[in-house]
């Protein structure tokens, strides 16, 4: 049986190399912990369907390798990407070091308007931790960007991350800032019926209240 949803967005997993990213994708597609976890090599690739603002969307996901060395490779699937999560982890400096360099990459490559949520994962390892919740929401605040702690561990804030980032592209349509019609958007319509539902140019934007916290 085929899946049925009403937009299809992609999706960008990126990040230092350690930092959980296909962690975090494994738990939010399987709902648990990834025991065997190795480096990723190049790109991997997941999806899901969810329900998100009574729409159906699935998010097509690439989680992309964190090395150096696969640099040149990752940054062409940057390229019409609707969202991202930008992942550090919570126990190494040098990982939200690299954090401007990410999001540089992911703005200059996908797209200037792509919804990005900065996730600091291995929250469970607060003992360990070497940047602070604090630090973190101010470098997301002066970068626009959302901001949750997460752990592909216990789980706690994966599936929320990806929703959030969802919701917000969602508002955006909706609101007219994004158009899934414009080429390299990294949205698409599943349901042909939507796009006649789509309001008309210059009419009001619905009041909604952003998510972007």
């Amino acid at each position: 049986m085929s899946e049925t949803y009403d937009f299809l967005f992609k999706f960008l997993v990126i990040g230092s190399a350690g930092t959980g990213k296909s962690c975090l994708l494994h738990h939010f597609i399987e709902s648990k912990f990834k025991q065997d976890s190795n480096h990723t090599i190049g790109v991997e690739f997941g999806s899901k369907v969810v329900n998100v603002g009574g729409k159906t969307v699935k998010l097509q996901i690439w989680d992309t390798a964190g090395q150096e060395r696969f640099r040149s490779v990752t940054r062409s699937y940057y390229r019409g990407a609707a969202g991202a999560l930008l992942v550090y982890d919570i126990t190494s400096r040098e990982t939200y070091n690299a954090l401007a360099q990410w999001l540089t990459d992911a703005r200059t490559l996908a797209s200037p308007n792509i919804v990005i949520i900065l996730c600091g994962n291995k929250k469970d390892l607060e003992g360990e931790r070497e940047v602070t919740f604090l630090e973190a929401s101010r470098f997301a605040q002066e970068n626009e960007l959302m901001f949750l702690e997460t752990s592909a561990l216990t789980g706690e804030n994966v599936e929320e991350a990806f929703l959030k980032c969802a919701r917000t592209i969602l508002n955006k349509i909706e609101s007219g800032e994004l158009d899934p019609e414009r080429m390299g958007s990294g949205i698409q319509y599943g349901d042909a019926s939507l796009r006649q539902l789509r309001q008309p140019r210059g009419a009001p934007a619905p009041s909604r209240q952003s998510c972007g916290c």
